[in-house]
């Protein structure tokens, strides 16, 4: 027993620290075509959200705890809404942070899991995304969002374990991917709603009464970072 403990430990740790080579060509561009194909129809999206959902109130929780404030709750809802709950002063810098990140945390981890992939950092990339998503566990409070983070834990977990590296590399790109693709519609959809009157409480309006800053100079911000993000990701992708 302590014998296969001590091999299996630097094992874990040279596969976690060590490279691995990124697919072929072909299997980037079918990654690609695979989460437009996600992205793109509205029935499919309407599901796939719920992963941009988590990665959105993931962000709203990390810059919460990053800028000093108390994280009470997130919660995931089926029409694909969330809500993260913190506790602090309602004003400042660090209320402002936490505000902001929630749209432009899909691309921006988008555009940081293109940097590692970029770099060949396949099986970090799935342990992070791994570890990221159980401490976010901790915090859900209600049971559709548990169900939805364990799902989306348990996929990166059976990939990061069982799969080989082909396939492992595949599910990265298709992820990344994903995240670069689906952070930019998001914003498209709020400057939707709030062209009919709707959504007067989203993250722009709040962020508006923040800084006294236009909402709208604010939706331009989420649509300048998931564009660039984007823009960047996919060349390093595509190792142009």
């Amino acid at each position: 027993m302590d014998s296969n403990t001590t091999t299996a430990l630097p094992d874990l740790w040279g596969r976690l620290s060590g490279t691995q080579p990124g697919p072929d060509l072909w299997v980037v561009l079918a990654t690609l075509a695979a989460a437009l194909a996600v992205v793109a129809p509205h029935p499919v999206w309407r599901v796939a959200r719920n992963a941009i959902t988590i990665a959105h109130e993931g962000g709203h929780g990390l810059i919460a705890l990053v800028t000093g404030r108390k994280l009470t709750g997130i919660r995931l809802h089926s029409d694909t809404s969330g809500l993260t709950v913190s506790r602090g002063k309602p004003y400042g810098l660090g209320m402002i942070l936490t505000a902001a990140a929630g749209y432009t945390a899909p691309s921006l981890l988008g555009l940081g899991g293109a940097a590692l992939l970029a770099a060949g950092r396949i099986t970090l990339l799935l342990w992070v995304a791994t570890a990221l998503l159980l401490a976010m566990l901790v915090m859900i409070r209600n049971a559709y969002g548990v169900l939805t983070v364990v799902l989306t834990g348990g996929a990166f977990l059976l990939v990061s374990w069982l799969a080989g590296p082909q396939v492992q590399a595949a599910f990265a790109y298709a992820v990344v991917w994903f995240l670069l693709l689906g952070g930019v519609r998001p914003p498209f959809e709020l400057q939707a709603k709030r062209r009919r009157g709707g959504a007067g409480d989203s993250d722009a309006d709040q962020l508006s009464r923040l800084t006294h800053v236009p909402a709208w100079l604010w939706l331009f911000l989420f649509h300048a970072v998931s564009l660039c993000s984007l823009i960047g990701g996919g060349q390093w992708l595509l190792r142009l």
